[in-house]
């Protein structure tokens, strides 16, 4: 695994007009909060904006943020990659917001929960469900095994295929134009 460079909150915030801030998030966590002038283009989509990507850090630099900082390491390893220098925010928005910073959010825009703790959420959930059902059905509990192991391989792999399922769910959609991720590129690239 290649090291990503990262900042700390105080350092990105003496530097925010340095940056172009790519938050890859999905666009409900998006639209939940976000460090100031954030682009969104989430994890997923990233690389169908490496054209972009690049053309945008020709003029300066970048910063990937996430919630935690797992999801936008990712992201600057596969920019990388593609020969394209990007930094991330240590402990992501999350951190950026316990440090005192305050995140935008667009009027109306509903609160979604960071997809860690959905992940948790749904795992613990499933988890219960398949102990408590194994009571009454005892090939129920292989719900829980198999809820534990997946969590093993995403460790393991440094993926999640849960939040991925979790991701296209609506309440993490916010509403958007099918013309904003093309906006937000085409702007990359002036």
């Amino acid at each position: 695994m290649t090291s990503t460079a990262s900042l700390t909150p105080a350092q990105v915030a003496a530097r925010l007009e340095e940056f172009t801030v790519i938050d890859v998030r999905g666009p409900g966590e998006y639209a939940g909060g976000h460090v100031p002038g954030a682009l969104n283009i989430p994890l997923d989509k990233l690389p169908d904006a490496l054209p972009a990507l690049k053309s945008a850090s020709a003029r300066g630099s970048l910063l990937v943020v996430c919630a935690s900082g797992v999801r936008s390491t990712r992201a600057c390893e596969i920019l990388a990659g593609a020969d394209i220098e990007a930094v991330t925010l240590t402990g992501g928005t999350s951190a950026w917001e316990s440090d005192g910073r305050g995140l935008d959010r667009p009027d109306g825009a509903p609160a979604a929960w960071p997809m860690e703790r959905q992940v948790r959420f749904a795992a613990g959930s499933l988890v219960v469900a398949g102990l408590v059902a194994g009571v009454r059905f005892p090939a129920a509990r292989w719900l829980s095994a198999g809820v534990g192991a997946g969590l093993v391989f995403s460790a393991v792999t440094d993926t999640c295929q849960m939040a991925a399922a979790l991701a296209k769910l609506p309440h993490n959609r916010a509403p958007r134009s099918a013309g904003d991720l093309d906006a937000t590129l085409e702007a990359l690239q002036r």
